[in-house]
């Protein structure tokens, strides 16, 4: 009896991104070591978001990708030197001017929706000190480090200001992304590209492979769309977040026809402050939690994520080739 061939389903996460099919060529290589022609998809989103892609084999920042000169400057200059509490109340402001909704908080009463945002505010501010902590441990700790005998966690190219700046422009796109996803009128339409992107029902084994914000969008989907699905892949998720775990359309579950999930994190990636979706999402015999290390520039990269044996081995497998 012939065995129907597999196919892949990548959802990409926040920011933009280069075109389509050399996204999906890209990830076909970090995770097979081979373009997968028709066999792997993109969910590609980004055009929602961008009037144009990122040029040929530039990388966002965000998927962990280098920090150009002009980016450095750029986002040392927005507000890197700010307290922690002020840059957490400016990207608020801006994530509700993005949402479109009013910037000011003289309301008397607190709405339903505002309140839903000040919980992922709790997140935000999380990611943010989180932020601080790791651009002065990672860069040698505070100044004068050398002379007390401590030591970084790493040893990586970016003097202290730019990694923060790093970690801080992916703290405030990330916000803003989720803040929109729920708050404003992205969901819906990044769920029907993963929606679309999927093969019909009874067309073969299908995995799912979802990073970041594009994590969340595809276990909505296949929350409410209850395919069989032989793995989903979740990289680097906030799923795990209780702030963002409450604004879930449905009570977290492993979804109906998932058979198996693996949920990947780096402990040093800052969208995903939670690592273990286990009990939360049940049955918790159908998932799999697993720390890696992700040496991207922001421990959020998607190339450093699939290139994981954790995340290469159940996939391969499937597709019955060696790891």
């Amino acid at each position: 009896m012939h065995r129907t061939r597999p196919t892949v389903v990548y959802v990409h996460g926040n920011g933009n991104k280069v075109r389509s099919g050399l996204l999906k060529s890209q990830w076909d290589q970090a995770l097979f070591g081979r373009d997968m022609a028709d066999a792997s998809r993109m969910a590609y989103w980004a055009a929602l978001q961008y009037e144009r892609p990122l040029p040929d084999f530039r990388v966002d920042a965000l998927d962990g990708g280098p920090v150009t000169e002009t980016e450095s400057v750029a986002a040392a200059g927005a507000g890197v030197f700010d307290s922690p509490e002020e840059f957490v109340a400016r990207t608020v402001q801006e994530a509700r001017r993005e949402a479109g909704a009013p910037a000011s908080e003289s309301r008397a009463v607190e709405t339903p929706a505002e309140a839903a945002e000040g919980a992922l505010v709790g997140w935000l501010r999380e990611m943010t000190y989180l932020a601080e902590t790791l651009g002065a441990a990672e860069t040698g700790g505070h100044e004068g480090a050398e002379d007390d005998g401590a030591l970084p966690l790493e040893v990586l190219p970016l003097p202290r200001p730019l990694r923060t700046a790093v970690f801080r422009e992916l703290v405030r796109r990330t916000f803003q992304d989720v803040h929109a996803y729920f708050f404003g009128d992205r969901g819906p339409a990044i769920r029907q590209v993963v929606e679309d992107a999927l093969p019909p029902p009874g067309a073969g084994p299908v995995v799912v492979v979802g990073h970041s914000l594009g994590s969340v969008a595809a276990y909505e989907v296949l929350r409410e769309r209850e395919q069989e699905v032989a793995l989903l892949v979740t990289l680097g998720s906030p799923l795990a977040i209780t702030e963002v775990r409450d604004q879930l359309a449905r009570p977290p579950a492993v979804p109906a026809g998932v058979r198996a999930w693996r949920n990947v994190s780096d402990l040093r990636d800052l969208v995903a402050l939670g690592h273990t979706l286990r009990p939360e999402y049940g049955p918790p015999e159908r998932i799999t939690d697993a720390l890696v290390t992700n040496n991207s520039e922001n421990h959020h990269g998607i190339s450093q994520y699939l290139a994981q044996a954790a995340v290469r081995e159940p996939v391969q497998r499937l597709f019955g080739q060696p790891a």
